[in-house]
């Protein structure tokens, strides 16, 4: 386990504050400013199977992006980054902090995170899976990140105008530069990699897969993605604004060129792991439940985890007792999640990137 960051008690606070919806609702501001493009070179606009069925002209690349969950960076997925590496898959996360997450509080737009996706997917198709040339500098400042809070359209006051992903304004860019010469063009990527997706991250992923417009651009991801793994990801329709954008990539499943396998831990009933787990499970399910009577990661119920669909689709629930995330490691973890940070220190508990859970999942890709 690594040590300690500071950096990480925000991802605790704020994911603390997202299963609190009237915390979200008191820190949202609706306020108009002025908006700018993030770059001008971006276009507009349970037996596991091990077929592909795929359209696409380009290879396979053994070589993964991983997308961090609501909240966290790339510096709390290099536990996964490592593990994958030692198993000999090149592997890269999204390379952002966790404050990047905050435009999209609220249930907002994801196009900041998705921005970010773009960019790590093309450099890693374009360098044929070689980690080490995707560019990890990041020109985004706080001055961008407080502007995209802003101006990021939907969300539970419906900044733009409304909280329904087919009505936000077309005309708003998320904000930053990513420091490298240019952004590689699909049409020359040497093959397509796998997406693995964590939490929130792995909706996203799905929304980065889709060809249909999302908030003023269409990502296409499928073009350059052979395969996706969600991990824990909040999959299931559920009430509010923050489930908005989940409800939209819902309307369609998987293409049917991308392999996609839905992984759920299991362990934590919501009855028997403190309020934390109750309200997050409350959180992700219909109305009128309290969250006691599901079992989950401790964040994300069985049933929203495996919520994905897809021709090439599988879903995967991992035997053991397997965290969410590792909050025992993670500063202010105690604090804010209470039985489960305590539960994994006195058990010793894994999480998606322990040995215990790839073991299970990992041999899929």
């Amino acid at each position: 386990m690594s040590g300690h960051c500071p950096a990480r008690a925000a991802r605790i606070l704020f994911l603390f504050a997202a299963i609190s919806f009237k915390s979200i609702q008191a820190f949202i501001s609706s306020s108009e400013l002025n908006q700018r493009p993030i770059n001008d070179i971006y276009e507009s606009s349970s037996n596991l199977s091990s077929s592909t069925s795929s359209s696409s002209s380009l290879n396979d690349i053994k070589a993964a992006v991983i997308v961090p969950g609501f909240l966290t960076g790339a510096d709390e997925m290099q536990p996964l980054v490592d593990a994958l590496q030692k198993r000999g898959i090149p592997s890269i996360a999204v390379p952002f902090p966790n404050h990047h997450w905050i435009p999209c509080l609220g249930g907002r737009s994801a196009r900041p995170i998705l921005e970010r996706i773009d960019y790590t997917v093309r450099h890693l198709a374009y360098h044929n899976g070689d980690v080490t040339k995707v560019p990890k500098e990041i020109k985004y400042s706080w001055i961008d990140c407080a502007l995209d809070f802003n101006d990021n359209p939907g969300g539970v006051l419906e900044v733009g105008g409304s909280s329904e992903v087919d009505l936000f304004p077309q005309n708003v860019s998320p904000r930053g530069e990513f420091l490298s010469e240019s952004i590689p063009d699909r049409k020359d990527a040497k093959g397509r990699i796998a997406l693995i997706g964590h939490s929130a991250g792995g909706w996203i992923s799905r929304v980065y897969l889709s060809n249909r417009n999302y908030g003023g651009r269409s990502y296409n991801g499928s073009e350059l993605v052979h395969s996706l793994v969600t991990l824990g990801s909040p999959n299931a329709n559920a009430p509010g604004a923050a489930f908005k954008s989940i409800e939209w990539i819902n309307r369609e499943e998987i293409p049917d060129n991308v392999r996609a396998l839905a992984v759920a831990g299991k362990g934590f009933q919501g009855d028997k792991c403190g309020t934390f787990t109750k309200n997050a499970y409350s959180f992700c399910c219909s109305e009128g439940s309290d969250g006691s009577q599901y079992d989950g990661d401790g964040v994300t119920p069985v049933f929203s985890a495996l919520a994905m669909e897809g021709k090439n689709c599988d879903k995967l629930v991992l035997e053991g007792d397997i965290l969410h995330f590792s909050f025992a490691d993670t500063f202010g973890g105690d604090l804010f999640t209470g039985d489960l940070a305590r539960m994994q220190r006195e058990r010793d508990l894994s999480w998606y990137a322990s040995d215990e859970a790839m073991d299970q999942w990992v041999g899929w890709l």
